[in-house]
């Protein structure tokens, strides 16, 4: 039996709140990792031709400026992001819930930068509108270990698919020696860790 997995044909990425102020706050989870997985979700966006929505939360408070990588990666999406002006739940924001629907996409990969804030929230909303959700994981992190623990669990109850980069990625993938595959392997052997 085939199962019934993510394309990028079918599939958008959301990438919420990555930003210099609140990456700091994480405590969970490596930050270098966290960076170097978000930044692969957004290389693989571009590389595939996925639809891509980047939002930010008050960027001209501790939150901080999007990391800046991501205008180099994807400087259209970067440009056209959703600037919230203190809205916790992006889904609840008439601009952000618009690109969202306008990717004419019902599979999502998301990440936020705390999965206990920016990742939980949008994640019930879109569930509970009837997306099909990948939350990544290591894509992001929490201030402690436990509130992240409590954040997937909540999510994965409320029906989304707790995974990996390496996962997501992969599941993209399909098989290596397609034309995505091809694309994906640099994406997925720079998260290799040395000495692997």
């Amino acid at each position: 039996m085939a199962l019934d997995l993510f394309t990028p044909e079918d599939t958008a990425v959301v990438l919420i709140d990555h930003q210099t102020g609140i990456l700091s706050w994480v405590r969970s989870f490596d930050l270098d990792e966290l960076k170097a997985n978000v930044l692969a979700l957004a290389k693989a966006a571009k590389a595939l031709d996925m639809p891509l929505v980047l939002t930010t939360s008050l960027e001209e408070r501790a939150q901080g400026p999007l990391l800046p990588d991501f205008a180099e990666i994807a400087p259209v999406e970067t440009e056209n992001r959703i600037r919230r002006q203190g809205v916790v739940n992006p889904m609840d924001d008439p601009a952000f819930e618009a690109a969202v629907k306008a990717t004419g996409r019902r599979n999502l990969i998301v990440a936020g930068v705390t999965n206990d804030v920016c990742t939980v929230y949008p994640t019930l909303s879109a569930v509970q509108d009837g997306y099909r959700v990948r939350v990544v994981a290591d894509a992001g992190g929490s201030m402690t270990r436990l509130a992240d623990d409590i954040a997937l669990r909540r999510m994965e109850n409320a029906g989304a698919v707790i995974a990996s980069t390496n996962m997501v990625l992969t599941e993209l993938a399909g098989d290596w020696t397609s034309p995505t595959g091809q694309k994906l392997i640099p994406i997925v052997g720079a998260l290799i860790p040395e000495g692997a």
